[in-house]
């Protein structure tokens, strides 16, 4: 998930209630041959740089096609992050084709922007809905969770995808506004400035969450959203998907991904360094997109594990 700022220093999002132009439909209906028509357009919420909108179209012969529309419509990205592009996503799909977890085909770019109202991907429309599982159904959501990256980690010609680097850089070394415990990120931002562990690269997500999943009848039915898509260390998408494990249900959680992962994977030792550098992606907090003071008590019961999981001295 990702944002846009202007040069300004202000925090830019999509509209996610406009709709494609008709020049953009008109686009598609192209890609699709002479005599396609796009019968609905249906916008989809969630993300934060793009629009999306699911699209259901027919072609002359009575095909019809399940899409999905992905617009960056988000002012500034290129300026702020010239790799997050539909370049990369581009070449993260032609990557993942054959890939054994089903994920979106390309069915036609205009990375540039010069057919529809901005740069925008047309791809097929999986099926399944973001997951939303009970209580009692988390093993086995967890372990198809973490069952689902092994594909992914597994897929050839990584090295041609941009190198992993943090959002966060470390030049402004600042607690979150609502901060309870302070020092915990102090200590996580003494250790991130440290030396990284080493690790073997292979092809990541980047941003391997939950709402980047989709489910159908309990099961896994695709991995959505490649524009952050990366040549580096498999704890990135393992610390990722952790600390949203947390955030939405607790560490306990987030300690049985991680558990499942090593079930699945036939072995796999974590560092928690990998934790708190997934972390500390969400600073500095920026004008417009502060992390909600509602989410700091989880957050740092998510830290003060990682912490402890490093052997870091508590200073609290």
């Amino acid at each position: 998930m990702r944002f846009a700022i202007r040069l300004d220093g202000t925090v830019t999002f999509p509209k996610f209630c406009d709709p494609p132009s008709a020049a953009t439909l008109r686009w598609v209906e192209e890609c699709l041959g002479l005599g396609s028509e796009v019968k609905m357009v249906r916008p989809l919420v969630g993300g934060m740089a793009h629009v999306n909108h699911a699209l259901l179209a027919e072609s002359r012969s009575g095909t019809v096609h399940r899409l999905v529309l992905r617009r960056w419509a988000s002012a500034g990205w290129p300026v702020i992050d010239i790799d997050f592009s539909p370049e990369r996503e581009i070449a993260a799909l032609t990557l993942l084709t054959g890939c054994e977890i089903p994920t979106p085909s390309l069915v036609a770019a205009d990375p540039s922007g010069a057919h529809c109202d901005v740069p925008a991907l047309l791809i097929t429309r999986l099926l399944g809905h973001p997951p939303r599982p009970a209580r009692e159904e988390l093993p086995e959501y967890l372990i198809q969770l973490a069952a689902g990256l092994l594909p992914v980690h597994a897929v050839g010609g990584a090295s041609t995808m941009p190198p992993y680097r943090p959002y966060n850089h470390l030049d402004v070394r600042l607690a979150p506004r609502h901060a309870r415990r302070p020092v915990l990120w102090e200590q996580a931002l003494d250790i991130a400035a440290g030396p990284t562990p080493g690790s073997t690269p292979h092809f990541i997500h980047r941003d391997y969450v939950p709402d980047n999943t989709l489910w159908a009848y309990g099961r896994l039915t695709g991995i959505v959203d490649w524009s952050n898509a990366s040549h580096g260390p498999v704890a990135v998408d393992i610390a990722h998907m952790r600390w949203n494990l947390a955030l939405r249900y607790d560490v306990a959680v987030a300690d049985h991904f991680l558990d499942a992962f090593d079930q699945v994977s036939g072995g796999y030792r974590h560092d928690p360094y990998w934790d708190l550098r997934a972390m500390l992606d969400l600073l500095p907090e920026r004008h417009g997109w502060p992390i909600s003071e509602n989410d700091i008590p989880a957050l740092e019961d998510f830290l003060e594990s990682a912490l402890a999981g490093l052997g870091a001295p508590a200073r609290f």
